[in-house]
């Protein structure tokens, strides 16, 4: 009777133990993953200052993707890809630059957040909002944005 409470508060030692390293390896893990899908909207950001915002966003979206827009229903999947194609980008470049991301820790879904500069090619200002994206990793390893959303109103400066 007397060996049992010493069994189990070592069994219970050795499995806490246990669980504090396999904790350590996930936030590793997990830190290695957010700096990873800070670093694909980074990338993001530079295919659409060199290709265009059209071009950029169809890369970048996954094939359920949703934009949410304003004055506009949810934009979902292949409308949302034919409503990118159709946008004349032209006249305006854009950029961003992602404040902070968080991966679930299956690694599989994540999102980022951060600032854009939208600039009219026509205008001497830049408007300054919000955005938030939420990623999927797909099977072949490359982040994808399933729903992207903006929100202007930081000013022109």
């Amino acid at each position: 009777m007397k060996l049992f409470p010493l069994f189990f508060l070592f069994t219970f030692s050795l499995f806490s133990c246990g669980m504090k390293d396999s904790g350590k390896k996930l936030i590793k893990d997990n830190y290695t993953e957010r700096i990873e899908l800070m670093n694909t909207d980074r990338e993001f950001s530079e295919v659409c200052e060199e290709k265009g915002f059209k071009a950029a966003f169809v890369e970048y979206i996954d094939s359920n993707g949703v934009l949410l827009r304003p004055d506009h229903l949810p934009i979902v999947g292949a409308d949302a890809i034919d409503y990118l194609i159709q946008m004349d980008d032209t006249d305006f470049t854009l950029e961003w630059q992602p404040h902070y991301a968080e991966v679930a820790q299956s690694a599989d879904l994540g999102f980022t957040y951060g600032v854009y500069a939208l600039t009219p090619i026509s205008q001497d200002t830049t408007l300054y909002g919000t955005y938030v994206s939420i990623w999927k990793k797909c099977k072949d390893g490359n982040w994808k944005f399933v729903l992207e959303s903006t929100n202007d109103g930081l000013g022109a400066h």
